[in-house]
């Protein structure tokens, strides 16, 4: 059976984790394909919230299989965490999978992030400065550890001088830091880490196309979001990989003929976390009613994020670079606190008026939103369960984002449970 890769279309914090959840119920195996503990899906079943970090949004199933794929980067003693969390609220963890080829994040990986955003002042990237970028910039370099390495102490302990000899001159000598003890970190990852952590690595794509020959179904599960991504984001301000439905074949192990389903989560207003371009955002009392009433604080940080209305502009570059099916739209709830709403048709810099994304960063930074206002609806969305449940202005805004985007919508989140959506029809 193919595979349904699910990926966020603006800059992260869409609400994939409900859309995943609420998938995954059909599904037997759900993949992370990329990212680290710098994603936070919050799910809400039964009244309890789940933030999961690391762990797939399938893990509150129990037939599902959920795996961190070989694109994602690990910090365990994070994972071990989450793991206990899970365990202690009664949640099977026994059947997670995590790839041996994945990356790990390292204490220097950490400290690193911390120091370089420190020091680049109000150039700063605005990262979660937990190692991410670092550890794929390893990777990259082809002096990473992988998962993997946690089997083999004499590996683990050769690779972990070789890249310590580098990372600690860096330290001390550019940042003036005290050096990181290699002694101490092999003890931690090899006497701690790698005997917790060992029942649970594998070979994830041989899991999977196992799976897919057996008919099973398969989704793919994205972390960060389209313009986060290292290549098609706005650079510099993006992650450190490709949260792309492109990324989901890489960070899995599986090819694109192994996908038919590509489902688009886009929430019903906009926001994003750290520096960047923002040609929608909204400040004063507009901004702060869509903080409060979307609870925009960050699922891991705490960070309250940067408001703004929806720009179909973004959506619809975002479909042609993830090839989407569909779209599933979040808290389309959270506009009934307005009675006009805007979403963004068109930028425009001067005299030039862009109806697609700007290749040029310089003109996307400046750049200003044209709107088309749309009615709003003072109505309680919390317990709508289907399409006449709607108001009609809300329909209509669902209908606007689908006839721009040429993509249907096929979901409308409506409160953050698990049982609070729409299904429309495609």
């Amino acid at each position: 059976m193919p595979a349904t890769v699910v990926v966020g279309t603006q800059w992260g914090d869409e609400g994939k984790g409900k859309i995943t959840d609420l998938l995954a119920k059909d599904v037997q195996v759900v993949v992370r394909y990329q990212g680290g503990h710098n994603a936070g899906h919050t799910i809400v079943v039964g009244g309890e919230t789940f933030a999961l970090q690391l762990i797939p949004s399938g893990i509150l199933y129990d037939h599902v299989v959920p795996v961190i794929g070989n694109g994602v980067v690990v910090e365990p003693t994070v994972l071990l965490a989450e793991c206990a969390m899970l365990k202690a609220r009664g949640v099977d963890v026994s059947r997670l999978v995590v790839s041996g080829n994945a990356h790990l994040v390292m204490p220097y990986h950490v400290e690193l992030d911390r120091v370089t955003e420190r020091y680049l002042g109000k150039a700063k990237l605005g990262t979660t400065k937990r190692g991410i970028g670092p550890a794929y910039a390893d990777k990259a370099a082809r002096i990473g550890l992988r998962v993997q390495d946690l089997l083999d102490a004499k590996i683990f302990r050769q690779k972990l001088d070789v890249v310590l000899r580098e990372k600690n001159a860096v330290l001390a000598k550019v940042y003036n830091r005290l050096p990181c003890d290699a002694d101490q970190i092999a003890a931690q990852y090899l006497d701690e880490v790698a005997p917790a952590l060992a029942p649970m690595i594998g070979d994830s794509v041989r899991l999977v196309h196992e799976a897919l020959d057996a008919g099973h179904q398969i989704m793919l599960e994205g972390a960060q979001a389209t313009f986060l991504d290292l290549d098609h984001g706005t650079y510099p301000f993006v992650t450190s990989s490709n949260p792309t439905a492109g990324g989901a074949c890489v960070g899995s192990g599986i090819g694109p003929r192994d996908v038919d389903r590509v489902i688009g989560v886009a929430k019903a207003y906009l926001t994003r976390v750290g520096s960047g371009p923002f040609p929608t955002e909204v400040f004063g009392e507009q901004g702060d009613i869509l903080v409060e009433l979307g609870h925009e604080y960050g699922t891991n940080t705490g960070r309250r994020r940067r408001p703004g209305w929806l720009d179909l502009v973004l959506l619809g570059h975002a479909v042609r670079l993830n090839s989407l099916s569909e779209i599933a739209v979040t808290k389309l709830d959270v506009l009934s606190g307005f009675d006009t709403v805007k979403v963004c048709v068109a930028y425009r810099d001067g005299d030039d008026l862009y109806e697609h994304i700007p290749y040029h960063q310089s003109v996307l930074h400046r750049a200003k939103p044209v709107y088309k206002e749309l009615s709003g609806w003072r109505a309680d969305l919390s317990g709508a369960r289907t399409v006449s449940d709607l108001p009609p202005s809300a329909r209509a805004y669902l209908d606007a984002v689908a006839e721009y985007t040429g993509v249907p919508v096929t979901y409308a989140g409506v409160g953050p449970g698990r049982e609070q959506y729409v299904r429309l029809e495609p």
